[in-house]
């Protein structure tokens, strides 16, 4: 099987020829996604005559990896390892995301920065915020990743097919390993070094995390909404009818007690009505789609 390295690049004019010309050792299959730069990333790409796609003006990571998936669907690629052009990722490890899909044990692999005894050169921030984000993301799949924010993977035929990537930001990690197992597809991991001196990201760590918690709680109730919103749609109706009993116990004693009871009754019943409203009409929705 060949392996095809794709790259999402923004302003990496710095990079690039450097990061394409080492994955050249590698392999001779390189696509480059240029997502909108204001500097020379797309015409250096070019001039070492990889494959270049061109967004007019920056959309975002997750826009670049779904620009990636489309190219290697028309190429009818049976492979695609993504790698970032920050320097960050280092050429040797690419054969050891390769090896699972090319065996065929697995549909996606991760390159887990975790998996190795050593994580010291990871910042402490950096660290924290993978770890929690990958827990939370593990909530809503099948497997127990220790990395599910690493952009260095590797995707098989099926995988390229099945997954249709729609966020344009940084939570496409996510939802990528969301609908992947949603989809029954195999997810494995393997050990990578990374390397982080100088700047190895142009976003906020903050909002980083902010945009990928968000999008897996979108992509979750979505994809689990009996989950997500039938369990604290049931839990609020309990309460609801809670205090509406509680507040007509007391009708007849406390006139305040009896309407603030009363409220935080209705405020629950309400609420609880609607996640359950939303949860049927989400699940009727997923399981239409899924049996299409």
């Amino acid at each position: 099987m060949k392996i095809t390295i794709g790259i999402p690049a923004f302003n990496e004019e710095k990079n690039i020829a450097s990061i394409i010309t080492k994955l050249r050792k590698i392999s001779d299959s390189i696509i480059v996604c240029n997502d909108g730069s204001s500097d020379m990333t797309e015409e250096i790409a070019k001039e070492m005559g990889v494959i270049v796609i061109s967004h007019e003006k920056n959309l975002g990571y997750g826009a670049a990896i779904r620009s990636l998936f489309e190219k290697a669907r028309e190429m009818e690629l049976d492979s695609l390892i993504t790698f970032d052009a920050d320097n960050q990722h280092r050429v040797e490890d690419i054969n050891s995301v390769f090896e699972p899909i090319n065996e065929g044990s697995a549909d996606i692999v991760i390159g887990s920065r975790f998996l190795n005894e050593r994580t010291e050169d990871v910042p402490t921030y950096r660290k924290v915020g993978i770890r929690l984000i990958t827990k939370i993301t593990n909530l809503s799949i099948k497997e127990k990743l220790t990395d599910s924010q690493s952009g260095f993977r590797g995707y098989n035929k099926k995988a390229l097919k099945e997954i249709l990537v729609s966020d344009e930001g940084m939570g496409v990690s996510t939802e990528i390993l969301i609908k992947g197992s949603n989809l029954g597809l195999k997810i494995a991991e393997v050990p990578i070094k990374v390397n982080y001196e100088g700047e190895t990201s142009t976003q906020h760590p903050v909002s980083h995390g902010t945009s990928v918690i968000i999008s897996t709680l979108k992509f979750t109730s979505i994809s689990h909404p009996l989950k997500f919103w039938g369990i604290p749609g049931i839990v609020l109706l309990g309460f609801g009818f809670f205090f509406m009993f509680f507040s007509f116990q007391n009708l007849g004693y406390d006139r305040d007690i009896f309407t603030n009871y009363a409220l935080v009754g209705i405020g629950g019943l309400v609420l609880g009505s609607i996640m359950m409203m939303t949860a049927a009409i989400l699940y009727t929705i997923v399981s239409v789609v899924r049996e299409k």
